[in-house]
C-alpha cells in the first residue's frame, strides 16, 4: 500500500485536463487563472489524504479532490457540506 506522504511527494506530477479544469471552476467557483497551481496549494496544506481504489481522495479545510493515484490527474473537487470530513 503507498503512503499518505506519497502523493505530497509528487505534488509536481499532479495535473488536469481541459474538461478538469473547467469543472473545478464550476464545482469550486473559482475565478482563478492557474487552476492546477491554486489546488496544489490546498492539497499541501491537506487535513486528510487516504486512498480508496485508483484514486486518491485530499481533504482539505472544506474540499475534497479527488486524483487518479496513477496518472496523478485531478479529476475533481467538491465543496463539503457541512464540513463532513467522512467519505461517504
Amino acid at each position: 500500500m503507498e503512503k499518505e506522504s506519497n502523493i505530497i511527494d509528487n505534488i509536481e506530477e499532479i495535473h488536469t485536463t481541459e474538461l478538469g479544469i473547467i469543472r473545478i471552476e464550476r464545482n469550486l467557483k473559482l475565478k482563478t487563472k492557474d487552476v492546477v497551481k491554486w489546488c496544489k496549494n490546498k492539497i499541501l496544506l491537506a487535513n486528510k489524504i487516504y486512498r480508496k481504489g485508483k484514486n486518491w481522495y485530499i481533504i482539505t479545510e472544506n474540499i475534497k479532490f479527488t486524483i487518479n493515484a496513477k496518472s496523478k490527474t485531478i479529476i475533481t473537487a467538491h465543496i463539503i457540506k457541512n464540513n463532513c470530513l467522512e467519505d461517504k
